[in-house]
Order: C-alpha cells, then structure tokens, then sequence
C-alpha cells in the first residue's frame, strides 16, 4: 500500500530564495516539517512531481567519467583538481556541470550537456568515433538534505596528444588546478584508500567515477 504523504506546492513554504540556491519548508502534515535545500524553483521541486513526472524528469546536472586514448598507451581516467567553496580545497573531480536550458531542448540533453561540460572544464572536443554512454540517468545526492541530482555518463575519447587540453573555458566562479590522468590500477587505490596522491579526501561522485573506471569499465 502507497502510504506516502502528499505534496503540492501549496504546502510549500519558501524559507530563502537566491540566484543558485533556495531553501523550502515542505509541510507534510500540520505542525510536521521537512527541509528541501535545491536549485530548483517551487514548481520543479522534486517532491511535488507525479509518479510519471518524476520518472521523466531531468536531473540538475551531469558527472561523466572521460576516458582518454593516447597513443601507445593503456587508457586513462582523466581528472581534475577543482576549487570546491563550501570545502575549501581544491579536490581531485570528475568532469561535471550543471545542465543548462539550451542542453534540456535537445534531443538527448545528458550527453547535450556533457559534451558541452567536457569543452569547457578541458578544451576536449568530442570527436564523430568517439562515444558517450549514459550508466545512471538520474542520481540523488543527498535525499535527506536535497533533491539534487546527477546523471552520471562515460566518455571515450581518442586523442593524438594532449595539445588541446585546457582549462581556460571554465565559467562563472569555476576554478581549477591541473588535470590527473589515473590508470586502472591507480584508480583503484585511490578508490580503496578514499584519499588521492596528496592524501587529500573528495566527493562521493569522484568515488563513483573511479570505481565505473577501475572495476567496470573495459578497454
């Protein structure tokens, strides 16, 4: 039996709304509240979605494990060491973005949007015998906090060198320090020990991101 309780955005109070972030009071019952930190503005929260509406729904934005090709080489997980504000430091992360309006109009808008998010944060343009597959199409972050989501994808890209690599596209208050390109084995011990090469902690989706590549990913 569906005992969930019922959400419409009548029951939504908002408790602080700004550019990048807003925060909702959701009533579920009288003088019962929850808490909903999001992107998202009230009519796209996700609790007030219908069943239908929330299994057809984009997510806020895409992570892609890029897989590089060189030349004579085994492949490679290309990173990057991205400044993360509410932490302070700059943490080994995957290629990731949020996805804009102009990738949601496309036909396919995960890959829309990762190709996009793979020019900007290292110069890559995805090449017509490369491939892009998505492995999960919708992820929440934290559904205890927020309904923040991501889709996570797979990049394969052949390149003759590392020429074009850049990290001069990025935009608005991205900042970034240096690529990491792992192995499969390096990529496994930084997945297993939970710290990168300074010994330095990351985030949950570059966990993920390193155990696609290490354990699933086939060359």
């Amino acid at each position: 039996m569906d005992k969930r309780p019922v959400m419409t955005t009548e029951k939504v109070d908002t408790l602080y709304d700004a550019k990048y972030i807003r925060l909702y009071d959701l009533r579920y019952e009288e003088g019962k509240h929850y808490f909903d930190a999001t992107r998202r503005p009230v009519e796209q929260i996700v609790a007030v979605k219908s069943d239908e509406e929330f299994q057809k729904m984009l997510p806020d934005a895409v992570t892609i494990a890029v897989i590089v090709r060189l030349p004579g080489e085994e492949p490679k997980l290309l990173m990057n060491y991205e400044y993360r504000y509410p932490v302070g430091q700059f943490l080994l992360s995957p290629i990731a973005g949020l996805i804009d309006p102009e990738d949601a109009a496309e036909s396919e808008p995960l890959k829309a949007a990762a190709v996009r998010e793979i020019f900007e944060e290292t110069g890559i343009r995805m090449g017509k015998d490369d491939t892009i597959t998505v492995l999960n199409p919708c992820a929440f972050s934290s559904p205890g906090m927020t309904d923040e989501s991501n889709a996570f994808l797979a990049a394969d890209v052949t390149l003759s060198d590392l020429s074009e690599l850049s990290q001069t596209n990025c935009v608005g208050t991205e900042l970034f320090n240096g690529f990491e390109f792992l192995t499969k084995s390096q990529a496994a011990e930084i997945f297993r020990s939970g710290r990168d090469r300074f010994g330095n902690t990351f985030s949950i989706a570059t966990w993920v991101v390193l155990s696609y590549f290490a354990f699933v990913y086939e060359a």
